[in-house]
């Protein structure tokens, strides 16, 4: 008679690793069903932990940028390793993380632009898009980033903080100008996009620096991104195998 009797499953396979393999750039994860589960969500758990750490680390002890390229590191890390819904759900972590530690408000902060940023680095980079498309569409998300948060702080102080860096450069261009030996005065239109100039250039910049940092850590993690184009390796003399 065939014995019907449940065998506990972690004796029946003794052939099944103690640890899954990692899953490499752009490929599902292959481990053995048991596994998947409790896997992807300690990797979650842990990477949205990591955001949100070293977004607090940043507020109550800012370096400056040291820290700042690498907030959306860990939820495009994710992206890499368990796909696109672990990463929804590490950025959705990390904001409940942030709103419990320090208030719904620099939750959301954080999640426009630095959450969507990661998700969206991460889907490009997992499809093995270039540098340049996930620079620009990463910029724009930034951009509008920028934008929103003054917007939102702005509501919050019930002053426009829009027309007080508007004012700011204006004074600063009255003292370029006047030092230039030039008698115009600054037309708005002019200061207004030349401040919104600044911001896309400050967003482009900030996205390079991650792609670097990004290119270093994910090499090293068996998690690489698409590689840098031609003049990027010349620039740091950065070689790899093709």
């Amino acid at each position: 008679m065939t014995d019907n009797r449940e065998v506990n499953w972690v004796d029946a396979d003794s052939d099944t690793p103690e640890t899954p393999p990692i899953p490499q750039n752009g490929q599902t994860p292959t481990a053995p069903p048991q596994y998947r589960s409790p896997l992807i969500m300690v990797e979650t758990a842990f990477l949205a932990s990591a955001a949100s750490l070293i977004w607090l680390i940043n507020y109550y002890f800012p370096l400056g940028p040291v820290l700042q390229v690498f907030f959306p590191i860990p939820i495009a890390l994710i992206y890499l390793r368990r796909g696109n819904r672990a990463s929804w759900m590490a950025a959705l972590t990390a904001g409940l993380l942030l709103s419990v530690l320090m208030g719904p408000i620099r939750s959301i902060l954080y999640l426009i632009p630095y959450g969507l940023m990661g998700v969206q680095l991460g889907a490009i980079w997992y499809r093995g898009g270039n540098w340049y498309f996930s620079m620009v569409t990463g910029t724009i998300i930034g951009t509008l980033g920028f934008f929103f948060r003054f917007w939102l702080l702005s509501l919050l102080l019930g002053e426009n903080l829009w027309l007080y860096v508007i004012n700011q450069i204006t004074g600063w261009l009255d003292w370029l100008f006047l030092k230039l030996g030039l008698l115009a005065q600054p037309d708005a239109l002019l200061v207004e996009l030349l401040a919104t100039g600044l911001i896309i250039l400050n967003s482009a910049i900030y996205l390079f620096a991650v792609h670097l940092i990004a290119l270093l850590m994910f090499d090293r993690l068996k998690n690489p991104i698409p590689r840098p184009p031609y003049w990027v390796q010349v620039l740091f003399e950065y070689d790899y195998d093709d």
